[in-house]
C-alpha cells in the first residue's frame, strides 16, 4: 500500500492545523488581543506606579484570562482539526494554503487589535483613573464620592492619595482593587464601609498628604469665623473667632508640636476607629528622650496588647476630603454664608427638624424637605411665603441638599457616621489626648489641655465681635448674609 502523502497524512504540522477550524482561529485571536492588550499597559508596568489600583484588574485577572483561554481554543482546535482529518471529515490543509490564510488572518486580527487597543485600552486605563470611576463605578461608594465634591480637595484625583508611590504602591494598589472587586460582587462590603484607617489598609501620609503638604513648613496662624444661629424667630447669631496657632518647623504651634523635626508621636488605640486612645508616647530623637503617659484608669498592662501607631497627618485630617458634617454645624455655615437666608423666621429651627427626621431614602429627602418648608411657611407666614417665595425654595433646596451629602439611609450612612478628629467640639478629636487625663506615671506631667495651647480665642459667641469690625470683615459678613440665597444660587 502506498505511503499517503504529507498532504493526506493527518499528523500534519501543529501550526498547519491553525487555520483548519474556526476554534482554533478564534483561539489564535483572543492569544493576539491579549499580547496587545498587554503591550499597551507595559508603559504602565515598567514606570513602577499605577495610576489607579483597578488597573490591575485588566492586568492582571482580564489579559492573563483571555490569554489563558485563547491558549485553551488552540490546542482544542488543534485537536478537533487532526481528528476530523484523520475521519475523513476534512481535507488537510497544504502548505501553500496554509501559509496564505494566516498570513491573511493575522493581518487582519492585528490592524483590529492596533485599532481597538490604541482608542479602547488607552481610553479605559485613562478613564479608570478618573473620580468618576473611582466613586460611581461601585454603589457603595457613593458616600465617599459625595462628599469628596464637596472638599477642598475635590480636584485631587482619588488615586493621588489612594495609592502610593513606587513599586511596592503600585503591587499594593493591584490586590486592593482586585479585593475591593471580589467583595463586591459576592456582596462582602460592610456596611457602613470602614474608613481606610479602620481596616488600617490606609497608605501612609508621608506618602501622599506630604507630597504636597510639609510638616516642617511653618504656615503662622490663621483665622477661623464660626457661625452660630439660635432656634428662636430671629434665628439670632452669634460669632467664635479663633486664631490657629498652625506653627511648624521649629516653631511650635499646632503641627511644630506633633509633627515637627526630630518630633515621634506613637499611640496605642483600643478600637479600630481611634477614638480611644489610653496610652501615648511623645519621643524627641534628637535627644532620646521620650515620655509616656497613661489616661486615667489605664496600666501599663492593659495597653500592652493594644495596637500601636505613629501618628501622622491624617491621626487629626481623618477627613480632609471625605467630610460629613452634623446638622447644626452644616447649617449654621449655610446661613452664616448666606445660603439659607437669616431672615427667615425659625429657619434654623425647622431645618434642623427637617434634618432629623427619618427618610427611607434620598430621593424621599429631596422632596419631602423642601416641600415641607414651603408649607411650614405658607400655613405660618402666607404674606412672607408669597413675597419671598424664591428665598423659601432656595433654603428648601440648600437643607435637602445638606442631607443628600450627609445621610445615605440605603448604605447605612448617617449623622455622625464617620467621626472627624479635627477640633473637639463635634467629636472627641484633639481631646482623645488632650483631656487633661493623660499623665506620666509618676504624675507629674500631664497632657495640657489649655486653650490657648492651640489658638486663641478672639470672640466667643458674640453678636457683635469687634475683632471683625477692626479687620474689616463685619460688613462683609453681613452683606453676604443679605444676598438673596435664590440669586446667589
Amino acid at each position: 500500500m502506498p505511503a499517503m502523502s504529507t498532504s493526506e497524512d493527518p499528523k500534519r504540522p501543529v501550526l498547519m492545523l491553525l487555520t483548519s477550524n474556526w476554534v482554533s482561529l478564534l483561539g489564535v485571536a483572543l492569544v493576539t488581543t491579549a499580547g496587545f492588550s498587554w503591550l499597551f499597559t507595559l508603559p504602565t508596568q515598567l514606570r513602577g506606579h499605577a495610576n489607579n489600583p483597578y488597573i490591575g484588574i485588566i492586568v492582571f485577572i482580564l489579559i492573563p484570562v483571555v490569554f489563558v483561554a485563547g491558549l485553551v481554543l488552540i490546542a482544542l482546535g488543534i485537536f478537533i482539526a487532526r481528528k476530523r482529518i484523520a475521519e475523513g471529515l476534512q481535507e488537510a490543509p497544504n502548505r501553500e494554503t496554509y501559509l496564505r490564510t494566516l498570513a491573511i488572518f493575522l493581518a487582519a486580527t492585528t490592524v483590529i487589535n492596533i485599532v481597538i487597543g490604541t482608542q479602547g485600552t488607552y481610553r479605559a486605563v485613562q478613564h479608570m483613573e478618573t473620580v468618576q470611576f473611582c466613586g460611581q463605578s461601585c454603589h457603595v461608594m457613593k458616600p465617599e464620592y459625595t462628599a469628596h465634591q464637596n472638599s477642598p480637595h475635590a480636584n485631587v484625583l482619588c488615586v493621588d492619595c489612594h495609592v502610593g508611590p513606587g513599586a511596592a504602591g503600585w503591587v499594593e494598589s493591584k490586590k486592593a482593587g482586585t479585593r475591593q472587586f471580589i467583595d463586591t460582587v459576592f456582596h462582602r462590603v460592610h456596611y457602613p464601609i470602614q474608613s481606610a484607617m479602620e481596616t488600617n489598609r490606609l497608605v501612609p501620609a508621608r506618602l501622599t498628604c506630604e507630597q504636597c503638604h510639609w510638616p516642617e513648613k511653618f504656615d503662622s496662624t490663621k483665622l477661623r469665623i464660626l457661625y452660630h444661629f439660635k432656634d428662636d424667630a430671629a434665628n439670632s447669631q452669634t460669632q467664635t473667632v479663633l486664631l490657629m496657632l498652625t506653627g511648624g518647623g521649629d516653631l511650635g504651634g499646632i503641627h511644630g508640636k506633633h509633627m515637627g523635626p526630630g518630633i515621634e508621636i506613637h499611640y496605642a488605640a483600643s478600637d479600630a476607629k481611634r477614638q480611644t486612645i489610653p496610652w501615648v508616647e511623645y519621643r524627641y530623637t534628637k535627644t532620646g528622650i521620650a515620655q509616656s503617659f497613661l489616661a486615667d484608669g489605664s496600666t501599663a498592662q492593659s495597653v500592652k496588647s493594644l495596637p500601636r501607631y505613629q501618628m501622622q497627618c491624617v491621626d487629626c485630617h481623618n477627613r480632609p476630603t471625605h467630610t460629613f458634617e452634623l446638622p447644626e454645624r452644616a447649617v449654621d455655615e449655610a446661613m452664616g454664608l448666606g445660603r439659607i437666608s437669616p431672615t427667615l423666621p425659625f429657619v434654623k429651627r425647622e431645618a434642623l427638624e427637617l434634618l432629623k427626621a427619618k427618610y427611607t431614602s434620598n430621593q424621599e429627602a429631596g422632596r419631602v424637605i423642601p416641600d415641607s418648608l414651603t408649607r411650614f411657611y405658607r400655613d405660618k407666614y402666607p404674606e412672607l411665603a408669597s413675597q419671598r417665595a424664591g428665598d423659601v425654595t432656595a433654603a428648601g433646596a440648600e437643607i435637602a441638599a445638606i442631607y443628600n451629602r450627609n445621610v445615605f439611609p440605603d448604605l447605612k450612612v448617617t449623622w455622625g457616621t464617620y467621626p472627624n478628629n479635627l477640633g473637639h467640639t463635634d467629636f472627641p478629636g484633639c481631646f482623645r489626648c488632650h483631656d487633661g487625663s493623660h499623665s506620666t506615671a509618676d504624675k507629674q506631667t500631664t497632657i495640657p489641655q489649655d486653650c490657648d495651647t492651640c489658638h486663641e480665642a478672639l470672640a466667643v459667641d458674640d453678636s457683635n465681635p469687634q475683632i471683625l469690625k477692626t479687620l474689616g470683615l463685619a460688613d462683609r459678613i453681613a452683606n453676604l448674609q443679605k444676598i438673596s440665597p435664590a440669586r446667589a444660587h
